[in-house]
């Protein structure tokens, strides 16, 4: 998929924007042409432009041009979002797919075509009149992240083996001591990895250094003897797949599923990024300042991180202890029960 190729000259210049302006990151890029790309092909189906029984995949979006763009109306996008919501859609991700999207992946698609309609208007002038102004957000329950407990981290480094150990253990101990992202993670370069630190480069291409414990060291001191084996030095990727060249996320995803596994733990509950939620909700546990884990963790807005704060907050235990009846049990009456 290229979206250089694949779309009208209107959408390929916002996304390239992004790309090269913004600096986002060609995986988030590739969301908002994936996200605006059917949003467009629904209304050509709604609009009797292609056979209503036209698969989505089937449908180009190379002739949509700047009339069709501002020919959409809020009601486009609340039916589009009801088509999500009520029908199965191919290739998106859902857990009940026979009942649509979640309403926070909606949520998201709302998001890029407002952005793309925001950009029309306001930062190239191309529409007098943004169409999609007012548009609401689908209301999304607020759910807190999902960890593993101290004792079941030891129990997923314990569970690391076969003769891909010493690589899979390293990016296991980083995700959970860290909180990398997996993105970070198969972006590192031998270059970013120093005695103590990593240059990590992370959302919107920003930089930051990622100091690494005593764990964290040894474990990248073990692996480098073995990717040395694996791959010459003219190689930059620092963690390699059995190809000898830069592992992918679906790789590093299948890994730890399966370690997961093996450690007896449940992969539908957890996944890569639960690994940095669960580095996030230690440090946080374990006395680290909400603003420092900020920092650890790349995260550009302070409320982002506060979550972690809400799944085990110790002051909120001191303050149910601290009411005058938390320790006022009445004797139990057998007689008044009967």
């Amino acid at each position: 998929m290229d979206y250089r190729s694949e779309a009208p000259a209107v959408l390929r210049d916002f996304l390239s924007y992004h790309e090269t302006i913004k600096g986002h990151s060609r995986a988030t890029v590739d969301e908002y042409f994936l996200d605006l790309r059917n949003f467009f092909r629904y209304l050509k189906i709604e609009r009797g432009l292609v056979p209503r029984s036209t698969e989505l995949d089937e449908i180009s979006i190379k002739d949509i041009d700047l009339d069709f763009i501002a020919s959409v109306t809020l009601n486009d996008v609340y039916d589009y979002m009801a088509f999500l919501s009520r029908d199965k859609v191919k290739n998106e991700r859902s857990r009940e797919p026979e009942h649509g999207l979640l309403a926070s992946s909606r949520a998201r698609k709302i998001a890029t075509i407002r952005s793309f309609y925001k950009y029309l208007t306001i930062k190239t002038k191309q529409l007098d009149v943004n169409p999609v102004e007012g548009l609401d957000t689908p209301k999304t329950t607020k759910t807190l992240p999902r960890y593993l407990t101290l004792e079941e981290s030891r129990r997923l480094l314990d569970a690391v083996d076969g003769v891909n150990r010493e690589r899979d253990y390293c990016i296991i101990c980083l995700f959970l001591n860290c909180g990398l992202r997996i993105s970070e993670i198969v972006g590192l370069n031998v270059g970013d990895v120093r005695e103590d630190s990593l240059r990590v480069l992370g959302k919107g291409s920003k930089e930051r250094i990622v100091y690494l414990n005593e764990a964290c060291q040894a474990a990248v001191e073990a692996y480098k003897p073995v990717r040395a084996q694996m791959v010459g030095s003219a190689e930059k990727a620092f963690f390699v797949s059995n190809r000898r060249q830069r592992m992918g996320r679906e790789s590093v995803h299948a890994m730890v599923k399966k370690t997961i596994l093996k450690a007896g733990l449940d992969p539908s509950k957890y996944s890569s990024h639960k690994l940095r939620h669960t580095a996030a909700t230690l440090m946080i546990q374990n006395g680290v300042d909400v603003r420092t884990v900020q920092e650890v963790l790349g995260h550009e807005h302070l409320n982002t991180t506060q979550i972690y704060t809400h799944v085990d907050n110790s002051e909120l235990r001191v303050a149910a202890q601290a009411n005058p009846l938390a320790e006022y049990i009445p004797e139990h009456n057998d007689a008044s029960d009967k």
